[in-house]
């Protein structure tokens, strides 16, 4: 025991430490104290490298530390996001028969008829701006939110509690289906506590309830089933995380190659023929699949709203920009005022034709070649972005765990810079932060880009 003792306690210790900072974290910090905020993100963050790699094999003890973690957020009310307060309206509204998409709660506010308990307090929490626009939470997320509704519709914290469960059911998936498709890559499986437990992971999404966590559960299930040859049951997959969050939409062409050149399991004899049918039926299945889960909202008034508010992202909105905001500086130099408008129509051309170069031009046969691009390509939609909020970063963050590429993880740390836009009363971003954190972020990217491709290039002379 006493030998035990000695050779653990270091990683009890820590464990310990990191359950006190996960604590008050979750029970004491306003988000207005980023000095706090910060000093509990960096001792948070090395408490937990130090603990994976002091214990690389003890699977029971990482697993059952990252679910107490976030088991300590389990009656906190989320203190650096306010979005769940629409989520809660959004399953209320839901609850009593109303489509969530088609009404605005501001007009409810303002007409005092809200059909929901708690319909100002959840107002006054998700804020004005939240309030003014269309719901664009698509309808996975919205069933998450209805139960949320259905076991606590008269409890703002009854909710938290309801959807933080099934955020965190969703790690657990995520851990199951991650740890197997490791294990059949090769790669070591311990590699999924580079997700589970890491603090960006924990805090953004068990802590703030955001439902990213959820979506990647669907992708991870999805690619585990892709390698395993059940093509058809990963299309429905694919097509449930998009029914969370819209964003593995953008994954849609990176398959081509896996179809049609593809080795594994299921694919080991294809001809070009069956593999375009195969991907056509892939396609199909996402696409019919995805339409039959939005089938109970669709209306003209649905479509109007809804592409409306997907709309305000790239014209509208901005926040922890990095290629953008260059672009928006050189719009004032030359034309003296914000070019949002004209550039949030131009970039999302400029996405899809990146994607397509990587569907194209880059080797992505196999599973991990093919998560690979998706981690490139998603971080490629996020640098040209507009918007970046923190929690977005989950889904590189989860798939690089499968890849040689660690930016993601790095990233994860140095997000926390964009919170220094709380500090000010007004809400005012601080573009030397935003500048330090991409700074790290593209350095990272450039050197880790240049180190594999000059690895494989390596390997290919020599094979």
């Amino acid at each position: 025991m006493v030998t035990l003792w000695k050779y653990h306690k270091f990683s009890i210790i820590f464990t310990l430490v990191c359950a006190l900072f996960y604590w008050s974290f979750a029970y004491q910090l306003e988000r207005i104290d980023f000095l706090k905020m910060f000093s509990l993100w960096v001792g948070l963050f090395f408490l937990s490298y130090k603990i994976i790699k002091t214990n690389p094999k003890n699977f029971k003890f990482l697993a059952g530390i990252a679910l107490g973690f976030r088991i300590l957020f389990l009656f906190a009310i989320p203190n650096l996001s306010q979005d769940f307060y629409r989520f809660i309206w959004d399953g209320r509204m839901l609850l009593e028969g109303f489509n969530p998409y088609l009404s605005l709660p501001e007009t409810w506010i303002a007409q005092g008829n809200a059909p929901i308990t708690q319909a100002k307090e959840l107002y006054e929490g998700m804020g004005s701006l939240n309030g003014s626009h269309f719901t664009n939470y698509p309808p996975i997320s919205q069933f998450c939110y209805l139960i949320a509704g259905v076991f606590a519709g008269k409890s703002i914290l009854g909710s938290a509690i309801v959807m933080r469960l099934l955020i965190i059911l969703a790690d657990v998936g995520t851990f199951f289906f991650g740890r197997k498709l490791l294990q059949i890559l090769h790669i070591p499986d311990n590699r999924i506590f580079w997700y589970l437990l890491n603090p960006f992971v924990i805090i953004e999404l068990t802590g703030n309830l955001h439902f990213e966590a959820v979506m990647i559960f669907f992708i991870i299930w999805s690619l585990y089933l892709l390698q395993k040859g059940y093509w058809y049951w990963a299309a429905i997959s694919l097509a449930l995380s998009v029914s969370v969050k819209l964003i593995p939409l953008l994954f849609l062409p990176l398959f081509f190659q896996t179809f049609i050149l593809g080795k594994r399991k299921g694919f080991d004899k294809l001809c070009l023929t069956d593999g375009f049918l195969k991907l056509i039926g892939f396609y199909s299945i996402v696409i019919i699949t995805t339409v039959l889960l939005f089938a109970p909202f669709l209306s003209s008034e649905f479509i109007a709203n809804f592409g409306k508010t997907i709309s305000l992202w790239f014209q509208n909105f901005e926040f922890n920009a990095s290629i953008y905001y260059i672009i928006r500086w050189i719009g004032y130099q030359t034309i003296g005022w914000n070019i949002i408008g004209t550039v949030g129509k131009i970039l999302p051309l400029i996405i899809i034709g990146i994607l397509l170069m990587l569907t194209f031009l880059r080797k992505n046969k196999s599973t991990t070649e093919l998560i690979t691009v998706m981690v490139i390509g998603i971080c490629s939609y996020y640098f040209l972005s507009t918007t970046v909020h923190p929690w977005y970063l989950a889904v590189p963050l989860a798939l690089c765990v499968f890849t040689k590429y660690k930016f993601p993880i790095w990233w994860s740390f140095v997000i926390i810079f964009s919170y220094t836009a709380y500090i000010h009363p007004d809400f005012k971003e601080n573009l030397w932060f935003v500048a330090l954190e991409y700074s790290v972020v593209f350095g990272i990217f450039i050197f880790e880009v240049f180190k594999n491709t000059k690895i494989t290039s390596l390997k290919s002379v020599y094979n």
